[in-house]
């Protein structure tokens, strides 16, 4: 956080940035002394000078403008990071890993929100490369490399996190969605549960949800008792949702109904709406959600989960960029990690009634 000093307590003189010409003067030295002092050529200096250009600058409160510094070295040492939802609990889970090596390897971290805008996005890729970032992480809301014209002409390297853009290979790092989504599903089935609706936000094209989608339907072929479908929608429709869920609820199925929802948002939504009508969690419907938050375990009888490794997610992607950033040529690399289960009451029905649903 950076805090604004009392206006009326500072000199206007306190106020300007202290240059290294200034520095030089008060240190009695001169200026190619003050940059060999800070350009870390301290060796080439005698203890006399660069005592003398410390105490100038601690007298002064030079702060040299690393931006220009970076720009004549070529390196600027910022890494650039646009996420699609500064509000979605896995996005800012990643970013920890990331800023995690950022901060290890002297790299300053740029953190930009499109917030699911692709003009936003497409902005902020421009913004990024006027401030020479050294390279990009991107969790992509756009679908296509065609939608973010200057992507393949962008003179940084970028890593992809969780979502694939069409026309575009480079690193990628994410989770394996098609396991994740079957040991899911099967975990539903093997509770006893017939009758399964796999809730996602609008599918539109993005690689994740479409592969787990794919996922659960592969699954559902592989076991003719049961029967599933998708629904696709805003969960912040609380109206809707209630409706479509009310639906489900009160048709004839193949047995015990259950939910699987695509990310940790979309667990919390249909969590509450399931409490808007009238449901005892989780008696009356199996749930299992992606994205393992802090809150998993204190709805109802606890959420049974699908955690992804975020944090290890973010490690990665900041290690591939790392690689590239060290001259690595190679093929693009996808690293897709392994969900974990985490069963709680949400899934966990009494054996009489798995016995009655086989």
């Amino acid at each position: 956080m950076v805090r604004q000093a009392d206006s009326a307590g500072l000199s206007a003189t306190n106020t300007k940035r202290v240059t290294i010409n200034e520095v030089a003067r008060d240190a009695r030295v001169s200026k190619t002394s003050v940059s060999r002092y800070l350009g870390g050529a301290r060796h080439l200096l005698s203890d006399e000078t660069r005592d003398q250009i410390e105490r100038s600058i601690t007298k002064l409160g030079y702060q040299p403008n690393q931006m220009a510094r970076g720009l004549k070295r070529g390196h600027t040492r910022l890494i650039g990071m646009i996420i699609a939802d500064v509000l979605n609990p896995y996005s800012i889970a990643v970013m920890h890993g990331v800023e995690a090596v950022c901060q290890q390897h002297g790299y300053t971290l740029m953190v930009c929100n499109s917030n699911n805008d692709e003009r936003a996005e497409g902005r902020y890729l421009e913004i990024l490369q006027s401030y020479s970032v050294e390279g990009v992480i991107l969790h992509a809301c756009a679908r296509s490399a065609a939608n973010l014209g200057q992507i393949v002409r962008y003179q940084a390297p970028i890593v992809l996190v969780d979502r694939r853009l069409a026309d575009f290979d480079t690193d990628l790092v994410g989770l394996d969605n098609y396991q994740s989504t079957i040991t899911a599903t099967s975990h539903l089935i093997d509770q006893g549960y017939r009758d399964l609706v796999f809730v996602t936000e609008a599918l539109q094209g993005f690689s994740t949800r479409l592969e787990r989608e794919a996922a659960f339907h592969l699954t559902l072929r592989r076991h003719p008792e049961c029967a599933g479908f998708t629904l696709a929608l805003d969960v912040n429709d609380a109206e809707k949702l209630d409706q479509e869920l009310r639906n489900f609820l009160t048709s004839d199925g193949a047995g015990p109904k259950a939910v699987l929802a695509t990310n940790g948002v979309v667990t919390l939504q249909a969590s509450q709406s399931l409490r808007r009508l009238g449901r005892q969690l989780f008696e009356d419907i199996g749930l299992v959600g992606f994205d393992e938050l802090e809150w998993s375990a204190l709805i109802g009888t606890g959420i049974t989960t699908i955690a992804q490794p975020t944090h290890d997610i973010g490690i990665a992607a900041m290690d591939c960029l790392l690689r590239r950033l060290a001259g690595d040529r190679s093929a693009p690399r996808h690293i897709a990690f392994r969900g974990q289960l985490l069963v709680r009451g949400s899934t966990t029905r009494n054996p009489s009634e798995r016995r009655r649903a086989a």
